[in-house]
């Protein structure tokens, strides 16, 4: 039980990653908050801890809007008393370049995926360092360490999150807070479901996205899990400001 008795918040907790995750840290003793923007999965992932004798909650979430944020955060407060363990993990992933992505597309993913790491982070931090004591968990991708073709806003996003994961690290170091960035390669989630269904031939472009990973596939949800149940214990009590791979090999090199 490597996090008996603490207080996760866990954002795009219903699905993919934040799903595996929240299961993961329910079995290793957590109190486990869902945070998201679909209700009904996101009632399911706590159905499915409560049904496995654990603690959760889900609160309806927009994480790019400040007031709903705050109202995440204080209605953890309320209930458990404090927060040890915030994991930002929602997040947008639209094709395009810089011509081909609105303004729109722009604004919603920067919302999401980078403001909303900032929004959560600056909400629970004030409770984190009256505790002195913390732990945040940021999902970056390989994108935050390498560009990709048409995934210009994607790049620009997880490219934020690492620096913003570091700035944070370095800035609240004093107060026993540690900020820790996960940076996946190609998971199997339905966001990256989605990505493939763009291509011409789903499939194929499935079996070589699996190719272009050194060890030979696309990783599991679970993957990603395990390295934030690594971040989020006391084995990683010197680990902070660091960007960790989940990405099969592909940081080594392209197969």
């Amino acid at each position: 039980m490597k996090l008996k008795d603490r207080v996760s918040i866990i954002t795009g907790g219903n699905s993919g990653i934040g799903k595996a995750t929240a299961l993961l840290f329910a079995r290793e003793g957590s109190k486990v908050v869902i945070a998201g923007r679909n209700a009904s999965r996101g009632r399911e992932v706590m159905g499915a801890i409560k049904n496995g004798r654990g603690e959760a909650m889900f609160v309806k979430t927009d994480v790019s809007k400040s007031p709903e944020v705050r109202n995440l955060v204080e209605t953890v407060i309320k209930r458990f008393g404090r927060i040890d363990i915030l994991f930002n993990n929602a997040a947008l992933s639209p094709v395009g370049t810089v011509l081909d992505t609105s303004e729109k597309e722009w604004s919603d993913v920067i919302g999401t995926n980078l403001t909303g790491t900032f929004l959560c982070t600056r909400y629970v931090l004030p409770h984190m360092i009256e505790r002195k004591k913390g732990v945040i968990i940021n999902t970056g991708s390989i994108n935050s360490l390498m560009a990709m073709k048409k995934e210009a806003a994607y790049d620009a996003s997880k490219g934020g999150v690492l620096m913003l994961t570091r700035a944070v690290a370095l800035d609240f170091a004093e107060f026993n807070i540690r900020a820790n960035c996960i940076c996946p390669g190609a998971i199997e989630t339905p966001m990256l479901r989605d990505i493939l269904n763009q291509a011409p031939d789903p499939e194929a472009a499935e079996a070589d996205l699996a190719r272009k990973h050194p060890l030979g596939r696309i990783g599991s949800p679970e993957d990603v899990a395990n390295m934030a149940l690594f971040l989020a214990s006391d084995e990683s009590s010197f680990v902070t400001g660091t960007a960790m791979p989940v990405d099969g090999g592909i940081l080594g090199g392209w197969t």
